[in-house]
């Protein structure tokens, strides 16, 4: 097995070779921009990763490893565009930079790249690879869709925002996953499995992030701590606050949630006090630890040498080792 270091520099080199700058440049360049903008490249890892840990070398995994890249960035480049993002990992966001109808098309043709990777594949795995791909890009679309469509409704449960995230965040470190299982050619129920055990981890991930938006370490969270609370989004601490709050604490919440102060200091404290008196803060870190054991869980039960289990659980560990 290789080092997740390993991993990403094996991707940043074919990366370099696949990806270049060409004619038209003002397509192309935004492209390798962005894909060179840098970022954990957690993604790609996993599936080299998979493909190693069920007995294939990693370099057979290399194409779907640099699809599920390609896209993860396609999908920032227009979530930028969404949001009227100035800035991506504290660069310029390609429709600053260029312009939005650039963004537009060299995301467009991101999405076709990563797709045409898999033609590098023969006949059973790459069906298997498209199919499992095109699942996964439209449960992302909808999961944005509902990110979208919940900063208006004021009928948002947990179900719905759980939901939000699987399909947002988590079906991506499923898939990302399941990819290297099947270029490995592993069984059925390992496939599923290890899609599983991502899933269930992208899940655990996610509402550590929300958590950590408003009680993270500044220094170390790498984000603006609030930011959620800022922009009044319905995270899970949001919605538990308001199922566990009286009828006056749940009103004053809706009401913070309904203004968009110049200063937002005092806004961001007092939602923190309702999300901890309101037990939510406790809650949202048991629902991270219910989902990591439940994640797991799985991976103990499959069929792998427990060396392989174990290098699957470290890297889990490690992912959810951001303080809680």
């Amino acid at each position: 097995m290789h080092t997740i270091s390993e991993y990403r520099e094996a991707l940043r080199e074919y990366l370099n070779k696949k990806v270049e700058t060409k004619e038209p440049k003002n397509l192309y360049e935004p492209i390798t921009y962005i894909l060179n903008l840098g970022g954990k490249r957690l993604r790609p890892v996993l599936v080299l990763m998979s493909a190693e840990i069920f007995e294939t070398p990693f370099e057979k995994a290399m194409d779907a490893a640099l699809a599920m890249e390609i896209f993860h960035n396609f999908s920032l480049v227009h979530d930028d565009i969404m949001d009227d993002a100035p800035l991506r990992r504290g660069k310029a966001t390609v429709h600053e930079k260029w312009d939005l109808n650039t963004g537009i098309l060299s995301g467009d043709t991101m999405l076709i790249t990563a797709y045409q990777l898999f033609e590098n594949y023969e006949g059973a795995i790459f069906k298997e690879l498209a199919q499992l791909f095109t699942k996964t890009a439209i449960q992302v679309c909808e999961g944005q869709q509902y990110d979208i469509d919940f900063e208006s409704r004021e009928d948002v449960e947990i179900e719905d925002y759980l939901k939000m995230i699987e399909y947002k965040t988590a079906v991506l470190v499923g898939a990302s996953l399941q990819m290297g299982a099947i270029v490995a050619g592993a069984p059925e129920d390992c496939k599923r499995s290890v899609y599983q055990y991502g899933r269930l981890l992208g899940i655990a991930f996610q509402l550590q992030d929300d958590y950590l938006d408003a009680f993270g370490n500044p220094d170390t969270f790498g984000k603006q701590v609030g930011g959620d609370i800022i922009e009044n989004k319905k995270t899970f601490l949001y919605l538990k606050a308001l199922e566990n709050s009286e009828r006056n604490e749940a009103s004053n919440l809706e009401h913070l949630y309904s203004i968009s102060p110049v200063d937002a200091t005092g806004k961001i404290e007092a939602v923190k006090l309702i999300f901890e008196q309101s037990g939510a803060a406790e809650l949202t870190r048991a629902e991270i630890k219910k989902y990591t054991k439940e994640a797991f869980a799985i991976l103990d039960n499959i069929e792998i040498p427990e060396d392989k289990k174990s290098l699957l659980r470290s890297f889990g560990s490690s992912l959810m080792e951001r303080e809680v």
